[in-house]
């Protein structure tokens, strides 16, 4: 029985150390890699046009807004409801506008994000298998790393791919 027993831990401590240990081991700079995808992908620019017309029209609310509260300081003593009402009514509708605007722009610029995030993700699926890497790491979670272990830095790789 204790025979058994042995076998048992024996090919256990064998099974996780060989799992566990990989032979070779990638790193990816992966806010490098971000960086320089959206960059040549123009997404800021992308996104800028696609909500200019929306950021125009709030601009153009803004200041309309602005000469209404001029006009309604200068005739701070005596207010007409009216235009209060009025005020309110623009104002109401701006915030509303406005709230729509950050919320949409906001949607768009993680969708693009995802879209980056999956084409990273897979670039360096291709490249890890491509170059028969075990494990790819992000550069920044390396926390300690003996001295001399053969760590090569795929970053270069991945963005050639992605590109």
């Amino acid at each position: 029985m204790n025979k058994y027993f042995n076998i048992i831990i024996l090919s256990t401590i064998l099974f996780i150390s060989s799992s566990v240990y990989a032979e070779k081991v990638a790193v990816i700079n992966f806010d490098k890699i971000f960086q320089k995808i959206a960059t040549n992908k123009a997404i800021s620019k992308q996104l800028e046009r696609e909500f200019q017309g929306s950021a125009n029209e709030l601009q153009h609310m803004e200041k309309d807004l602005q000469s209404q509260v001029e006009q309604l300081q200068k005739s701070a003593i005596k207010p007409n409801e009216e235009d209060l009402k009025k005020f309110e009514v623009k104002r109401t509708d701006f915030l509303k506008k406005a709230e729509q605007f950050e919320r949409n722009n906001q949607r768009r610029r993680q969708e693009e994000h995802t879209k980056i995030l999956k084409s990273i993700k897979m670039a360096t699926k291709i490249v890890a298998e491509n170059e028969k890497y075990d494990v790819v790491f992000d550069i920044n979670e390396v926390i300690y790393l003996r001295e001399g272990f053969n760590l090569k830095n795929i970053t270069d790789l991945v963005i050639k791919k992605v590109t």
